[in-house]
């Protein structure tokens, strides 16, 4: 596929609501958007969002969150799926950022990864919200990128390098919320691959 098609596709995915918030944006510090992400793994948006919200008036950096109770954590996030697994991993996570990072969040991909709860996925999202170039890969992304023929791969990280070949780096930012926001607009299977038949006739 010739980029200017996937461009004028990607354009068409992007008219979605502009005020809907992810979970990774709008947070007032990198541990707190990073710690968001991971809550967010298999989880709504509208269900991270509070939750988060609620951690982070009792724990708003890694040096406090280093020291809070696993009891205590997964009372605040029982709502996220997964919470107890969640809750040892964001804690493992702030101990590692401090030990390991003097409180600051890396921005590369390979030692973003080293952290607990952090995997491929969640660390390029990270760091396209703080500004580096990176293409996390969810079930969005995957589910829409195949089904545009994008991608003929499954697995994520395949998929990821074929994203990144078949757009320039400038535009890689873009990927992800642009497609998260589509799936999460056209909630219906049968809504959504009308809409991706549709857009997949530009060229």
């Amino acid at each position: 596929m010739k980029i200017e098609t996937a461009l004028k596709q990607l354009k068409l995915l992007s008219k979605n609501p502009k005020d809907m918030r992810l979970a990774a944006e709008s947070w007032v510090s990198n541990f707190q958007t990073l710690i968001s992400i991971i809550m967010s793994a298999r989880t709504r948006d509208e269900t991270t969002i509070p939750v988060a919200e609620k951690l982070f008036k009792k724990f708003p950096t890694s040096k406090k969150l280093s020291k809070a109770r696993i009891s205590e954590i997964q009372r605040i996030i029982r709502p996220v799926n997964f919470f107890r697994n969640k809750s040892k991993n964001i804690i493992a996570c702030a101990k590692k950022l401090e030990s390991d990072f003097k409180g600051k969040v890396p921005k590369t991909i390979e030692e973003l990864i080293t952290l607990p709860g952090v995997g491929r996925k969640t660390a390029n999202v990270f760091i396209t919200e703080v500004g580096e170039s990176g293409i996390g890969v969810d079930t969005h992304v995957s589910y829409i990128s195949q089904k545009l023929g994008w991608t003929k791969n499954k697995a994520q990280h395949k998929i990821e390098s074929d994203l990144k070949n078949l757009f320039t780096k400038k535009h890689w930012n873009r990927v992800n919320s642009t497609l998260v926001r589509f799936g999460k607009t056209h909630t219906s299977r049968r809504e959504k691959d009308k809409r991706l038949k549709e857009i997949k006739k530009v060229r």
